[in-house]
């Protein structure tokens, strides 16, 4: 069993528990989300199929950062050869709160100097920085002092579905959509021959979200990229 954390915005986190464990996982809510256990399997489930999830991501390690040292430190001790090639684009997502280190950005850069100098140490080369579609994103928390550094298997967030061509301004997140849907039991009015009006309708957010839920197609089927797709832990048979 490996331990998994699928991402929500703050008030989801229930909904989500549900939606893992009806996937399989074991799943139990945090504060903005969720944390399950299983197998790989469920961690690409929970890419594929969550309507909820914002990441999915794969907790690497866990360690005391009391300072950027230790940080570094804490970085550098993960064998990185083991996740990616040395020469992959890479992101890293970093944030912090009621620890000594409170930038993000700051605390994202140190993470950025440890991998780099670990793989031009071993290899003689080094990733190169991506941010719109690495090959592989990191994700870093800091808490009281607390660093979890994780993988992100989704890569860019899960709402972005992949149908949306335009967007107007300050479109409704998709995974929001789905829960406003989930909450208003959407799924059980389509089985009794309801329908669904958005008499507000913009750019169709909650139409779109609603027509997907009631044709059972999962959420992430139009998706070109997926976060694992660099990881050299990635089972592509699995996958498929």
């Amino acid at each position: 069993m490996t331990a998994f954390f699928a991402t929500c915005p703050k008030g989801m986190e229930y909904l989500l528990r549900d939606e893992l464990a009806a996937l399989g996982a074991a799943a139990h809510e945090a504060l903005a989300g969720v944390r399950f256990e299983g197998e790989l399997r469920h961690a690409y489930l929970a890419c594929l199929h969550s309507r909820l999830a914002g990441r999915v991501l794969l907790p690497l390690a866990e360690f005391d950062a009391p300072d950027a040292d230790a940080l570094y430190a804490g970085v550098a001790a993960i064998d990185w050869s083991t996740h990616f090639a040395p020469d992959v684009t890479l992101a890293i997502d970093a944030g912090a709160s009621k620890s000594a280190i409170t930038h993000g950005m700051f605390a994202a850069q140190r993470v950025k100097d440890a991998v780099v100098d670990q793989c031009r140490e071993r290899f003689g080369t080094r990733p190169q920085i991506e941010t719109e579609q690495p090959a592989i994103r990191l994700n870093l928390r800091l808490h009281r002092d607390r660093a979890v550094l994780s993988l992100d298997l989704s890569g860019t967030p899960l709402h972005r579905r992949g149908w949306r061509r335009d967007q107007g301004e300050a479109p409704l997140k998709e995974n929001l959509a789905a829960a406003m849907l989930l909450r208003a039991r959407w799924p059980e009015a389509y089985a009794e021959g309801g329908a669904l009006l958005d008499p507000m309708c913009g750019s169709g957010t909650l139409l779109i979200e609603g027509a997907l839920m009631a044709a059972d197609v999962a959420a992430g089927l139009r998706r070109e990229h997926f976060g694992f797709a660099g990881w050299r832990g990635h089972d592509a048979a699995l996958w498929q």
